[in-house]
Parts: C-alpha cells; structure tokens; sequence
C-alpha cells in the first residue's frame, strides 16, 4: 500500500505510550495498537481528526505517501479522474 501511518514515529518523538492516547481518542488499546504498527488498511475521518486533535498535529504527520515502486497495467490506467 502506498500510504504508510507513521504514528508510531510521532508517539514515540512525544514519549508517549499508546494506551495513554487510545484512552483520549476514545478506541481501543487494540485498534490504537494496528493504528501504531500500521496493521489496517482504512483510518475513520472522524477517528484521524480525535488523534490530531490530541496529538495537536496535522494529518500529514502521522500519514505518509510512498509511491508503490511497481505498478500493475490496471493501476497505469489514462484515466485522471478521482
């Protein structure tokens, strides 16, 4: 996948644990934990906005775009619409 989390890196610049911020966000130790090591594949809207808000950091932070380095014919496809 082309989008990497990288909220261990910010937690971890912050000394912070992930209980501590899956007990603020308001989700569990669990789902913050797949969150920390990049083990899902989808991020609710409304889950991101609760760890920027506690985390007072923009999205761009704790996600990264890292252009797969192999593309398959139905991913090169001409069509620019999003």
């Amino acid at each position: 996948m082309a989008i990497i989390l990288r909220l261990d890196r910010v937690l971890a610049d912050r000394k912070m644990q992930v209980s501590e911020i899956a007990d603020k966000v308001g989700i569990s130790l669990a789902n913050m934990s797949n969150l920390k090591t990049g083990k899902v594949k989808a991020i609710r809207f409304s889950t991101l906005n609760e760890i920027c808000k506690y985390l007072k950091c923009q999205p761009g932070d704790i996600l990264e775009y890292s252009p797969d380095t192999v593309l398959s014919n139905s991913d090169n496809s001409d069509d620019e619409s999003v």
